[in-house]
């Protein structure tokens, strides 16, 4: 099976959507607003932003942490191991017991043995897409890819993320962005698709930050405003706006121009939101917190998605490394074929399940002593698991026919396994799920009906999932 790196595969620019019936009042208001530190604003307004008239839903769950665990880790190597299996399957790492009878971990997960009494395991994973964008399109949105292949781009004619659905269906009201997303927009060569709102428009898009949350300067300057301009001088610079947009609004008069000004009301109160920031201020947490998420840019974006959960955050996806990566012990993510004369268990000792036996087991505790878990689904799990025969190379290649999702919190059942793989770990024994079963249960937790329907840029109604929500995972 083929990979695309971003290493050797030219970086393609940004999606530039065109300009659209509707925008022309919006650049004229950025071409009047330019207030230093919030030109990057300008161009995340939009994401902040809610869609009127939708109810919150009324789910076991009120937040999701959404941890993607890019590249495709070993569903043998991690929650699902085969120590009776051959030994060209069972790989060379241990099992060891967990505080849960049935269901043991490896032995480089000796912390989340000691918290497996509060998840959920699904072992019966399953789709057919062997492509990172492709596999990862599809377990960002639950909806399968027009075709399984690396060429697959970023598009508006995609189905949107988890969160934008979110946002579209379920926003916050309260001045708190619904949908964040951080530190990292990935791709395997091309912008992975599924990332963003899509045919949804741009007003449910996340509020991205690609900073990472362990820098010691860690802030949003696109949230502050400069020294020297407060609120009131900004409300005066809005009434020349206004006089401007009245010639505007002669160039355009449709739906959209004339729902710009509520947007903007909106985006004005969050800016100078202190609760935003605060959310985001990870300098307020007291220094054995943070040590104990550890001082990663993975561990302190754990430590980030509690803070923005805990401050009213309905959607948060937390990307363990910008690219698929595979054969550094200090950098990228879970794709560790052997390739170049590396090997994968080497790599994934050094790296990944250290990484996530400090913070995944970190999240969980700390969420549940605050009395969130609960209320916040805990989602890890990346876009498919790793071949059950160990490659010439000591490593194993995609395989998207079985792998394994781990929850937690937010409505379903604590030290309780769903699904079954066969003896090797190659198919699903009972109770097959697709990722379109994982969306609608994850939508279904957060009292957003699955079968909810939206509306694709040809006019096409299509469910938010189309699956069915996997209720044995429920409490």
């Amino acid at each position: 099976m083929s990979d695309s790196h971003p290493d050797n595969t030219p970086q393609p620019r940004a999606h530039q959507p065109s300009v659209a019936p509707g925008q022309v009042d919006r650049m004229l208001r950025r071409r009047f607003l330019q207030i230093g530190g919030a030109g990057f604003l300008g161009l995340t307004l939009p994401r902040l932003l809610r869609a009127e008239g939708a109810s919150a839903g009324s789910g076991p769950a009120k937040s999701v942490i959404f941890l993607y665990q890019f590249g495709g880790p070993s569903h043998l190597d991690t929650f699902d191991m085969k120590p009776d299996a051959a030994e060209g399957i069972r790989g060379p790492l241990s099992s060891i017991p967990s505080v849960v009878p049935g269901m043991p971990v490896c032995e480089h997960l000796p912390e989340m043995a000691k918290v497996m009494d509060k998840v959920t395991l699904i072992r019966s994973m399953h789709h057919t897409m062997k492509n990172h964008n492709s596999a990862s399109y599809y377990a960002l949105t639950g909806h399968a890819p027009p075709v399984d292949d690396i060429r697959l781009r970023d598009s508006d004619e995609l189905f949107p993320a988890y969160g934008s659905i979110v946002d579209r269906f379920s926003p916050n009201t309260d001045g708190m962005p619904t949908f964040v997303a951080y530190p990292h927009v990935i791709r395997d060569g091309a912008i992975t698709p599924g990332q963003r709102a899509t045919f949804l428009g741009k007003a449910h898009d996340p509020l991205l930050v690609t900073e990472d949350p362990n820098d010691p300067n860690f802030a949003l300057p696109e949230l502050s405003l400069p020294d020297t301009l407060d609120v009131g001088r900004l409300q005066n610079r809005r009434a020349l706006q206004q006089i401007v947009n009245q010639q505007a609004r002669l160039l355009d008069y449709s739906a959209t121009a004339r729902g710009i000004d509520a947007y903007y009301e909106k985006a004005l109160s969050m800016l100078n939101s202190k609760r935003v920031r605060d959310a985001f201020d990870l300098s307020a947490e007291p220094d054995s917190v943070r040590d104990r998420y550890g001082r990663s840019e993975y561990g302190q974006s754990c430590l980030l998605a509690r803070r923005l959960v805990e401050s009213g955050v309905r959607f948060v996806n937390v990307y363990f490394s910008s690219s698929i990566g595979g054969q550094s012990k200090t950098s990228g993510g879970w794709d560790t074929h052997g390739f170049n004369n590396t090997r994968m268990y080497p790599i994934i000792k050094a790296r990944h399940l250290p990484i996530t036996d400090q913070t995944l087991p970190t999240l969980l505790n700390d969420l549940d002593e605050r009395g969130l878990l609960d209320e916040t689904l805990v989602v890890w799990m990346g876009e498919f698991g790793r071949t059950p025969k160990i490659n010439a190379n000591i490593s194993r290649d995609h395989w998207p026919q079985c792998y394994t999702v781990l929850l937690a919190g937010g409505g379903v059942k604590r030290g309780f396994v769903y699904g079954e793989s066969d003896r090797n770990g190659t198919y699903p024994a009972v109770d097959m799920v697709r990722p379109d079963d994982l969306a609608a249960t994850m939508f279904s937790l957060l009292g957003i009906d699955p079968e909810t329907e939206i509306r694709d840029p040809l006019d096409r109604p299509f469910p938010i999932a189309a699956g069915r929500p996997v209720t044995g995972v429920f409490a």
